[in-house]
């Protein structure tokens, strides 16, 4: 359980669509296509990652975070088409409270509206209430990213509010971000079902 959760393990969740494994210092050339080629899937992002600079830094910080105890970054590898898919976090992990946030998560063009999210999303969510005990997973996404917010209510995250220019953009403009989150109880009574009848 939480207690037990270990930052320099190597933990791999699964099914017959998705494989998550821990991102690597290496993993650029896995990326690379995506971040020289696809550089509107980062519109809405806190940080820069379009061009392979701006990737380098973008896994060397998520590494970084992860060796110091805060994150644990993964990379997105998709079973049916054997490519990789992007890439998606715990983030903000609070092992004392048994909370975290979600996020950090981009899929290439290719692979939207194919169910992939929902997919990670459902494996992201058991390990983090069955196998980590959280009790609370968190949410935040651009108060005006309107894709965003839907993949999230659809997997039954409840909306709590928006916290208003909390944020820079890597524009450096500044963002109101919505919060939402789904709770232990609210995955063991009806969430995980109904995610996993939409798999």
């Amino acid at each position: 359980m939480v207690n037990d959760f270990d930052f320099e393990k190597e933990y791999i969740l699964e099914d017959d669509c998705v494989l998550l494994r821990p991102l690597r210092k290496n993993d650029c050339n896995n990326l690379l296509l995506f971040s020289l080629h696809e550089p509107e899937l980062w519109k809405y992002s806190l940080v820069k990652v379009a061009g392979e600079e701006n990737l380098i830094n973008y896994i060397n910080t998520a590494f970084e975070a992860r060796n110091a105890g805060k994150e644990y970054p993964f990379i997105v590898f998709n079973k049916r088409s054997q490519e990789y898919a992007g890439s998606t976090r715990f983030y903000d992990i609070q092992l004392s409270q048994k909370t975290l946030q979600l996020g950090y998560t981009w899929y290439g063009k290719k692979f939207h509206g194919t169910g992939l999210n929902k997919h990670c999303k459902y494996l992201l969510l058991q390990f983090a209430f069955e196998e980590m005990g959280m009790e609370r997973v968190e949410f935040r996404a651009d108060n005006s990213n309107e894709r965003s917010i839907a993949a999230m209510k659809s997997i039954g995250c409840v909306e709590e509010g928006v916290l208003r220019s909390n944020t820079i953009k890597a524009d450096g403009t500044r963002r109101n971000s919505i919060v939402l989150s789904i709770l232990k109880e609210e995955w063991e009574n009806g969430v995980k079902e109904r995610l996993f009848n939409r798999l």
